[in-house]
């Protein structure tokens, strides 16, 4: 089944706005150059910053997203931020669940599912990460884990067309170190076998699984080239415009 290749930046908390602005104008430049790209681009900034990447990305096919959200539309919820915030910003996506905030913040996969669903109505399109820690790799619980925080992260209302999932071993985010590809795509048909009994057969056939952790331009190809790999989750090789479009280049994607 057909599904359109995602190539999304997840930036972090990296960049103020001189940099963080230089950053998107090259990313913007660079997506213009091609004639039609054959996927599609995403870039995810802090906050602080997602007003003026907007208008530098202006012209340009590379959708904005967050990094994350609250449930609530708005309230009493000093340093957060809603949904429908992120949208009137230019937001078109938003990150949930990723790693860093479930250890960081201590978030569990039913906060990721109510935050999921508030950035639905919203009208967001949400990715939502799942992956496992080195321990329950070595353990030999990575697919329970990752199946697991699947069903419970997952909106039972999900479709394809409102949600990605992004699969992210804790244990190679900005680390350097890779699973092998067929650890990538064991996890990867655990996931689509997984949100086919959640959600159906077909929805879980049109819906994209990224592929994240030390994604670079050397190892872009052999990742993506995997069948139920569609796209990439980038971190760090994010931070530089040519890396990052060397990663769609390169796996030939774009």
């Amino acid at each position: 089944m057909s599904r359109k290749t995602l190539i999304a930046g997840n930036w972090k908390m990296n960049g103020l706005l001189t940099d963080g602005t230089a950053l998107a104008k090259d990313v913007a430049a660079a997506v213009r150059k091609m004639e039609k790209p054959e996927c599609e681009f995403l870039v995810c900034p802090p906050f602080t910053l997602l007003t003026t990447v907007k208008k530098a990305l202006r012209g340009a096919k590379v959708a904005l997203g967050a990094q994350d959200c609250h449930f609530a539309e708005k309230g009493a919820h000093t340093g957060d931020i809603s949904p429908q915030m992120l949208k009137d910003a230019g937001c078109s996506y938003v990150i949930l669940g990723h790693s860093e905030r479930r250890t960081d913040h201590g978030e569990t996969s039913e906060l990721v599912c109510k935050k999921a669903g508030a950035a639905h109505d919203a009208g967001l399109k949400t990715i939502i990460c799942v992956g496992e820690t080195l321990s329950e790799r070595e353990a030999g619980k990575a697919l329970d884990v990752c199946t697991r925080q699947i069903i419970d992260s997952v909106p039972e209302n999900a479709t394809s067309a409102d949600t990605v999932i992004a699969y992210e071993p804790v244990w190679a985010i900005g680390t350097g170190k890779v699973p092998t590809t067929g650890d990538v795509a064991e996890v990867h048909a655990a996931i689509r076998k997984t949100l086919a009994k959640k959600l159906g057969k077909g929805n879980a056939g049109k819906m994209r699984i990224l592929y994240g952790g030390s994604v670079k331009p050397n190892n872009a190809k052999e990742l993506l080239s995997l069948e139920d790999v569609d796209g990439a989750l980038i971190g760090g090789a994010s931070l530089k415009a040519e890396d990052f479009i060397a990663i769609a280049k390169n796996a030939g994607v774009c």
